[in-house]
């Protein structure tokens, strides 16, 4: 044999692809051989790791060594993938320097030799022999060995990585052939995210759908949030990176700035690696996002990128099945959470009871209805309890104030826009109508319509179809439409304001809401409603009512009606310092033109003015009381004959007389 040193350095001169290359074995049968088996165990093996590790011996044996080790530098720390022989510490050194020269190296007892097709990747196969075994041996058979090794070892992890796709396919199939048959959105998105983590081997795994009109991502599963959901803005952390641009996210664990730590804190939990990839409808709209964090082992690869790209494929065909995940963002929660605070109408007056005995037979059907009353009598809480007592309750409630929309949105707000359509217009825009589709359309303060809007709007009720501005492809919409005025509609059709035609076709159903000093006891009921509400809100006990306060409270006008009371209630409960409200607690704010006293004249003498407020006091009261003088009288607080008497005192016409 020659020299061993001699050979090194002639090694040096040669890149291993060149004369230590697995053709120029012809002349060395006992290497072809082994190459040949070590080809054949890396195709029978289950993992390249496996294949490594049963293989390393024979290398030694071939190699006449004490030792054999096959290393890899990693973000620049070296990990021993396999080694055979006692335990020795390795020469970091030694290796280094032989993936510096992509040729065998040597010190003392031990010789480096890089696997050659891995150089790239950092592989080195080392070899510890004895002093006479290191005579007898030749550095190009070692760096044949090498080469032998590092073929098969490619081979290995070719069959792997395949055999790995092969078993992810098929897993695959098999849970997508499951997420069919689950009609539910929430057991199929628990499913979703328990098969994502097994898949990937990840602690977490997580389904983002995108509810674009409110900006918002909403995440279930989530751990360790209340109710198992996640809402972050849309625009928020690598989730809302990728649903923002649509395409996959890998953070390692060298990369953690685009993790929005601010859900960490809020969860209690540190995210190390993530993997997030768009979902895509059928179509190819981008609706949400599959995100799964915190390998169990190193960082996501690329192998894990595609195969949760292929998951979330089928996870999209499965949530466009279930026909649910637009119920998901805008509809079911929302409702329901609407469906349980509940809308009630707070009230034992005939005319409140009237009212709920006619929204009982109206609320099923498909007829037009339109409100009528003054501001703050409750003309939307009527049209929810229409809503939800409808066959629509599990659809959309959309509120519109008519007066608060511009001439010239009009269009955009309630039809819709296209992107272009206009100078703002950066992209798509559901109208109203769209959005309430299948639900309840309320349009309050129908009255201020302009007469450009009114003509859109009986288009779009006479034909049940929007077109959205910019577009021109019709849009059936099943909206119930229920709208609400404080004005007299009958007036102004006579005066050439409101169409009539739109009049008859919103004013199949009138419901007229009483004002609430019409209301009689149903002033208190109310009164009591919203202070306990207010109070259970502010932390602390419901507040009682001195008789002079109850007395005040239902003497008042009350032109603000039910909004009015229900302001000076949060005022009470938020800033009144007792337990118990007196009359002089109560801070009346009347509003403009508000139904007031008649103004007194100032000239007047004291008793002229005072004995004038009396009449008008006194008058008032017996009108709310609809004449009843019994029940004027307990109002103001007086015996029914002191009031007789004090109205004689004032020269006022009683049915005594």
């Amino acid at each position: 044999m020659t020299d061993t040193a001699d050979n090194l350095k002639t090694s040096r001169k040669s890149p291993l692809n060149g004369p230590f290359a697995l053709e120029n074995l012809r002349d060395q049968p006992e290497l072809a051989a082994l190459s040949a088996d070590l080809l054949w165990r890396a195709n029978a093996g289950e993992t390249a790791l496996g294949f490594l590790t049963q293989s390393l011996p024979l290398v030694l044996q071939s190699a006449t060594a004490e030792f054999a080790s096959v290393a890899a530098l990693e973000s620049g720390k070296w990990r021993v993938l396999a080694e055979f022989g006692p335990p020795r510490s390795l020469p970091l050194a030694l290796l280094a320097d032989a993936l510096d020269r992509e040729t065998a190296a040597l010190e003392g007892s031990w010789i480096a030799v890089p696997l050659a097709q891995h150089a790239a990747t950092g592989e080195v196969l080392l070899f510890f022999l004895s002093p006479q075994r290191l005579r007898n041996q030749s550095v190009s058979k070692l760096s044949a060995l090498a080469v032998a090794l590092g073929s098969a070892l490619e081979t290995a992890r070719s069959r792997e990585n395949q055999r790995r796709r092969i078993e992810r396919l098929e897993t695959i199939l098999t849970i997508a052939s499951q997420w069919n048959q689950t009609n539910e959105m929430e057991p199929l998105l628990v499913q979703m995210a328990e098969a994502a983590t097994n898949l990937l081997k990840a602690d977490r795994a997580s389904i983002f759908l995108w509810d674009r009109p409110n900006h918002t991502l909403v995440g279930r599963p989530a751990l360790g949030v209340k109710g198992g959901e996640l809402r972050i803005p849309d625009g928020s952390g690598v989730v809302g990176q990728v649903v923002q641009c649509g395409e996959p996210r890998r953070i390692n664990a060298a990369d953690q700035a685009a993790i929005n730590r601010q859900v960490d804190r809020d969860l209690g939990y540190q995210t190390r690696t993530l993997l997030c990839v768009p979902l895509r409808g059928s179509r190819g709209e981008l609706f949400g996002a599959f995100e799964v964090i915190n390998k169990l082992s190193g960082d996501f690869s690329a192998d894990d990128e595609s195969a949760l790209v292929e998951l979330a494929a089928h996870a999209a065909i499965a949530l466009e099945n279930t026909q649910q995940f637009e119920q998901l963002l805008s509809r079911h929660r929302h409702i329901i959470e609407q469906a349980a605070e509940g809308v009630q109408l707070i009230g034992q007056s005939p005319a409140i009871e009237a009212l709920r005995s006619t929204i009982r037979r109206v609320a099923d059907t498909e007829l037009a209805i339109l409100i009528l009353g003054e501001n703050g009598t409750g003309k939307e809480v009527v049209s929810q309890s229409i809503h939800y007592l409808s066959r629509r309750r599990d659809e959309p409630f959309i509120a519109v104030n008519c007066a608060a929309i511009t001439e010239t949105l009009l269009e955009s707000e309630l039809f819709g826009h296209e992107k272009g359509a206009f100078t703002d217009a950066h992209e798509s825009h559901q109208g109203k109508f769209e959005l309430a589709s299948g639900g309840t359309l309320f349009l309050d303060e129908i009255g201020d319509l302009s007469l450009s809007g009114q003509a859109k709007l009986l288009r779009v009720l006479e034909e049940k179809v929007v077109v959205r501005v910019g577009g021109s492809k019709p849009i059936h919409t099943d909206a119930r439409v229920i709208a609400a005025t404080n004005q007299n509609l009958a007036d102004m059709v006579r005066q050439k304001r409101f169409r009539q035609d739109l009049y008859f076709r919103l004013n199949v159903v009138t419901l007229d809401l009483p004002p609430l000093r019409e209301r009689g006891d149903d002033v208190m009921l109310l009164a009591e409603h919203f202070s306990a509400d207010f109070c259970r809100k502010a932390h602390r006990k419901p507040l009682k009512f001195s008789a002079a306060a109850r007395g005040r409270l239902e003497s008042h006008t009350w032109p603000g009606n039910i909004r009015e009371l229900r302001n000076l209630m949060e005022r009470l409960a938020y800033l009144s310092s007792a337990d118990r409200i007196e009359a002089d607690d109560l801070a009346f704010i009347l509003s403009p033109g508000g139904d007031s006293p008649a103004a007194i004249a100032i000239d007047l003498p004291l008793a002229q003015a005072t004995d004038k407020f009396q009449i008008e006091y006194i008058k008032k009261h017996i009108e709310r009381a609809k004449n009843n003088m019994s029940e004027a009288a307990k109002r103001m607080g007086l015996h029914r004959s002191n009031l007789y008497r004090k109205m004689r005192q004032l020269g006022m016409h009683t049915d005594e007389e």
